[in-house]
C-alpha cells in the first residue's frame, strides 16, 4: 500500500520528468523559469554575502564580490555579453556613466562588467531596499537608493552622494530614462545625472546595451539565448559647463547613445540571421526591433529578408510594413 510519502515521491519525480519537456516545448514555462533562476540565485547570494558586507558596510567595493558570484546566472540562462569600449570604463576616475535600461537584465549585464569597473555603485529606486534580502544586501554594498516620489529629498541624498563619488573616485551608474523599456529605442532623459556631472565638474560616461528584441519579449513572454553587446562611449567632459547647458548637454549624450544603439542592435541582428538558416517568421517591427520565435534549441528564430542587410531604421522602416505578428511555439 502506499503511503503519503510514497505519493509524495511519484509526485516528485514526474515535475522532475516533466521540466525538460516544459523547457524545451513551452516558452512561457521557460520565460518564468530562467527568470526564477536568475533572482533566486541573486537572492541566494545576497543571503550569504550579507555578512561578509557587514565587514565593511557601504563600501561600493562589496559590488565586485556580489559580481564574482551573481554573474555566473549568465551561463544558465544562455546570455552572452560583449564589452566594446573597455578602455574608457576600467580608468580610475569619477565620472556619471548613463545607460540605457530595457530591463532587469540590465543587472546582469552589470555583474559581468563589474570587475573592470572597479569602484562603481548604481541609482535605484527606494522601493528596491524593501525586496530582501536583495534590497538589505545592495545598500551594505553600497547602493544610492533615492525616493522618486520626494523629489527635494532625492536630491539632498544625491548632493551628498556626488560630492563623495568626486572625492573618492566612484563611477555613479544612473539610467537616465527611469523606468525601464524593452521597445527598441532609448526614450527621453530625465536631468538629475546631468545636474550631478556639473555640479561636479566630471564626466559623462555613456554605456549602451544593443537592444535585447531578438531574444525577449515580456509582453509574449519570451526568453531565449541570445548576444548582447555593451559599448562604452569616450567620457563626454562637463568642464566649464554651467546649469545652462544641460539641455544640450544631454541632448548630444542621447544623440551619441541613441546613434551607437542603432548600429550595435542592427549588428546583432545581422549575427542573429545567420545563426543558422531558418523558416521565415513575420515581424511586427513596431512592435520591437525584432521578435523572437522560439525553437527546441531554445534559441530565438527572425526573419528579416533584405532589411537585416540594411541600417537600423531601414529595418524598422520594412519590418513596420509588414503584418503585425509574432509567431510562438
Amino acid at each position: 500500500m502506499l503511503t503519503m510519502s510514497s505519493y509524495l515521491e511519484l509526485f516528485g519525480l514526474f515535475v522532475l520528468l516533466m521540466l525538460p519537456f516544459l523547457y524545451e516545448t513551452n516558452h512561457i514555462f521557460r520565460y518564468y523559469f530562467k527568470f526564477m533562476i536568475y533572482y533566486g540565485i541573486v537572492s541566494f547570494n545576497a543571503i550569504i554575502l550579507i555578512p561578509a558586507f557587514l565587514t565593511r558596510p557601504c563600501d561600493v567595493r562589496n559590488l565586485l564580490w556580489a559580481s564574482t558570484w551573481c554573474h555566473r546566472v549568465t551561463a544558465l540562462i544562455g546570455l552572452r555579453w560583449e564589452l566594446r569600449g573597455k578602455e574608457h570604463l576600467e580608468k580610475d576616475r569619477a565620472c556619471i556613466i548613463v545607460a540605457n535600461h530595457q530591463s532587469s537584465l540590465d543587472v546582469l549585464g552589470m555583474f559581468n562588467i563589474w570587475h573592470v569597473m572597479n569602484k562603481c555603485t548604481v541609482v535605484a529606486k527606494r522601493e528596491l531596499f524593501y525586496a530582501w534580502p536583495f534590497g538589505l544586501a545592495a545598500w551594505l554594498a553600497g547602493l544610492i537608493f533615492i525616493d522618486r516620489v520626494r523629489g527635494e529629498k532625492a536630491r539632498d541624498t544625491l548632493n551628498a552622494v556626488n560630492r563623495r563619488i568626486k572625492e573618492q573616485r566612484i563611477k555613479l551608474w544612473v539610467f537616465p530614462e527611469g523606468t525601464r523599456r524593452n521597445t527598441g529605442e532609448l526614450h527621453p532623459f530625465k536631468k538629475g545625472a546631468f545636474h550631478m556631472a556639473i555640479d561636479q565638474q566630471i564626466p559623462i560616461l555613456p554605456v549602451v546595451f544593443s537592444s535585447y528584441c531578438t531574444f525577449l519579449n515580456d509582453k509574449k513572454k519570451i526568453l531565449n539565448a541570445g548576444r548582447i553587446v555593451i559599448t562604452t562611449l569616450p567620457p563626454i567632459s562637463t568642464e566649464g559647463l554651467t546649469k545652462d547647458d544641460i539641455d544640450q548637454l544631454m541632448e548630444r549624450v542621447r544623440g551619441q547613445m541613441t546613434e551607437t544603439f542603432k548600429q550595435s542592435s542592427a549588428e546583432m541582428l545581422q549575427r542573429y540571421k545567420s545563426h543558422k538558416p531558418i523558416p521565415p517568421t513575420v515581424v511586427n517591427g513596431a512592435e520591437a526591433v525584432a521578435a523572437a520565435v522560439a525553437n527546441s534549441s531554445g534559441y530565438a528564430q527572425l526573419h528579416v529578408g533584405a532589411a537585416a542587410s540594411a541600417s537600423y531604421e531601414t529595418y524598422k522602416s520594412s519590418a513596420s510594413s509588414k503584418a503585425a505578428m509574432l509567431k510562438t511555439l
